[in-house]
């Protein structure tokens, strides 16, 4: 057990470690420290955006729960009054030719069984009718679709921004530049970690570590194969005040068979924005890339935001996500477009669990492209998760797995991606990638 007055070092500013430190500041820990290598909102951190996706619809029944309950929080915490919106959902998809239940059928299931209300569509015409804005085809093959009124979108930037704030408040200390820049381990026995070493030579010194970094976890620490660190799409588009009057009743719609989802207008820019939760890019480390090549990063140098740029595949899959909604829009020209890094896991369940090689580390995160919407609450499951008290089916699901190690074709998800199978950047990719991060600084 970790005592109060003891030092807690936590590595990586997003929501699960910016989350954490929170929940055991008001726990009564009076020595907690975050480190990053920007101060929160990260610019390239997968927590900082203008809008994430704030629902419940799981095929999952924990994850409905404690999806639900962070949901009730976003829609009643006062904290949250200028950073959550309500609106409507609607989820989409194509039945496939051998019938099998959909993840729209999973998901129904478990909301039918908590007794959360839900609207079966029946045809796209059926959804245009409910959502008039909607001017494509929707979907292509046999449509399968429903929707309901119980969900919403957050702004992910002022959401962190405020999170940091509260964390100011609680106690918490920030190290941020090179100084808060993880790049190894001191021990001071094999199991036993005394200090991080940092970009800028010094040692920051505690008695429990806690690494939440992200895409960038597996570039620190051995993740027996059960993180990968993939790239997804990211699109915006510019409106005009006409347009933004007539989009503004826009669900947050998410089609589960081709990955493509979109939010209802922004009106901070007035942007429209879309993206793919799909298998992603990945992007192996060093200068040789093969197929062998163990782990998939990020780049790494700091940057003021994220770099605009995305594969040509990965930007038609943007525009051909648009048309089938709202095909006035599919040729317009981006606005930007971004990649936005994920840290699967294999079944996109979360990790929380103590590293087995480390006594005194403990590993936050696994967020799969989906943890953001439990924000209001993941810090409390964290504390949790360290003081080995979470529920069992909790603790089971987020344990840290080492039976991945050595295999492949792990990354199976939980039903939820669409689109096509996951690829390594090609060298070209990966050079316009840096070129463009690089402009950013």
């Amino acid at each position: 057990m970790m005592d109060k007055d003891q030092k807690v070092v936590i590595v990586g500013a997003g929501i699960f470690g910016l989350s954490t430190a929170y929940q055991l500041a008001s726990e009564g820990y009076r020595n907690v420290v975050v480190l990053d290598r920007h101060m929160p909102p990260v610019p390239d951190g997968s927590s900082n955006d203008i809008s994430r996706i704030v629902r419940f619809d799981y095929a999952d029944e924990d994850y409905v729960r404690v999806a639900h309950e962070a949901y009730q929080r976003w829609r009643n915490l006062p904290k949250y009054r200028d950073i959550f919106h309500p609106t409507r959902f609607l989820q989409v998809g194509t039945r496939s030719s051998s019938g099998d239940n959909t993840w729209a059928d999973k998901t129904t299931a478990q909301l039918t069984k908590r007794g959360l209300p839900w609207k079966m569509l029946n045809d796209a015409d059926a959804a245009k009718r409910v959502f008039p804005e909607i001017t494509g085809a929707i979907t292509e093959g046999e449509f399968v679709g429903y929707h309901h009124e119980q969900a919403g979108w957050a702004d992910a930037a002022k959401a962190v921004s405020q999170l940091r704030d509260d964390c100011i408040e609680a106690g918490v200390s920030f190290i941020c530049g090179p100084e808060g820049t993880v790049t190894g381990f001191e021990m001071v026995t094999r199991e036993t970690i005394w200090a991080l070493r940092t970009a800028a030579g010094t040692l920051v010194q505690g008695d429990h570590f806690i690494l939440a970094a992200g895409a960038w976890t597996t570039g620190l620490v051995n993740m027996y194969n059960s993180t990968l660190s993939t790239g997804q799409v990211v699109g915006f588009v510019r409106l005009t005040d006409a347009e933004m009057a007539r989009y503004k009743d826009n669900p947050v719609c998410l089609n589960f068979s081709t990955g493509w989802f979109c939010f209802p207008p922004h009106k901070d820019g007035n942007y429209l924005k879309f993206a793919v939760h799909g298998w992603g890019y990945t992007r192996a480390p060093g200068e040789d890339v093969s197929e062998t090549s163990p782990a998939s990063l990020p780049p790494t140098k700091p940057r003021r935001q994220r770099a605009n740029f995305v594969p040509a595949d990965g930007e038609q899959r943007l525009r051909d996500g648009l048309r089938m909604l709202f095909p006035e829009l599919a040729d317009r020209p981006f606005h930007k477009v971004a990649m936005c890094w994920y840290t699967d896991t294999p079944t996109g369940d979360f990790i929380m669990g103590y590293h087995p090689e480390y006594k005194n580390l403990f590993i936050g995160g696994g967020g799969s492209g989906h943890a953001f919407k439990f924000l209001p609450v993941l810090g409390e499951y964290m504390s949790l998760a360290i003081k080995k008290q979470l529920p069992a089916s909790l603790a089971s699901k987020w344990r840290f797995r080492t039976e991945h190690q050595g295999q492949r074709d792990t990354f199976v998800g939980d039903g939820s991606r669409g689109g096509p199978a996951r690829r390594e950047l090609d060298a070209d990719e990966r050079a316009r990638l840096a070129i463009e991060a690089q402009a950013k600084l």
